[in-house]
C-alpha cells in the first residue's frame, strides 16, 4: 500500500488491466503461460510498475479464490 500511495495510484487501476488480460511488464514467453493458465486453470501473474518506478506484481491463484497484490520482494 506504501508504493501505491507514494504513487498516488490505486489497486484498482492495476487489478482492471490483470482482469482485462493486460500482462503488463511480462516477456512474450509468459504472457503465453498467462494465456495457457487462463484455458487449462494455472496460476496468474501481472507485473507493472507504478507512476513512482516501483514494481507491482499481481498473482491469481489456479483455482481463483485469490488475486494478491504485492511487490517482488514480499513473495
Amino acid at each position: 500500500m506504501a508504493a501505491l500511495k507514494k504513487a498516488g495510484q490505486q489497486p484498482g487501476e492495476f487489478l482492471t488491466r490483470h482482469v482485462n488480460r493486460e500482462w503488463g511488464d511480462l516477456s512474450d514467453e509468459d504472457r503465453k503461460e498467462n494465456d495457457y493458465s487462463l484455458e487449462h486453470g494455472f496460476r496468474l501473474l501481472s507485473a507493472y510498475r507504478t507512476h513512482a518506478g516501483d514494481k507491482l506484481w499481481i498473482i491469481t491463484e489456479s483455482d481463483r479464490s485469490v488475486t494478491t497484490l504485492l511487490l517482488p520482494e514480499e513473495y
